[in-house]
C-alpha cells in the first residue's frame, strides 16, 4: 500500500494544492489505483520551495510538483512504485 500525502498547508494551498488533489484523485481513479494508494493531506512538511506542492510519497517528500510536471512525476513517483509492490 502506497501512503501519499499532499501538503495543504498554507504555502502549498497558496500554490495549488488543491488542483494537485484533484489531478492525484482523477489519476488514481483512472489507472484503477484505489486499493492499491491512500491519498492523504498534510500540513507543512518544511520543505517548501518556491514553486510547487510538497507531496510525501511513504516516507520520501518531493517538493515543487505542479499541473505542469504532474504527469511525470505521477509516472515516475506513483506507477513506478505501484509496480515495484506488486512484484
Amino acid at each position: 500500500m502506497l501512503i501519499v500525502q499532499i501538503c495543504v498547508g498554507s504555502s502549498c494551498h497558496l500554490k495549488g494544492s488543491q488542483e494537485i488533489v484533484e489531478l492525484l484523485q482523477k489519476a488514481v481513479k483512472d489507472y484503477n489505483l484505489e486499493d492499491e494508494v491512500v491519498l492523504s493531506g498534510s500540513f507543512c512538511m518544511g520543505k517548501c520551495n518556491r514553486e510547487g506542492v510538497s507531496v510525501q510519497i511513504n516516507d520520501d517528500i518531493h517538493v515543487g510538483v505542479t499541473p505542469q510536471n504532474f504527469k511525470e512525476f505521477f509516472n515516475k513517483n506513483i506507477l513506478n512504485a505501484v509496480e515495484s509492490e506488486r512484484k
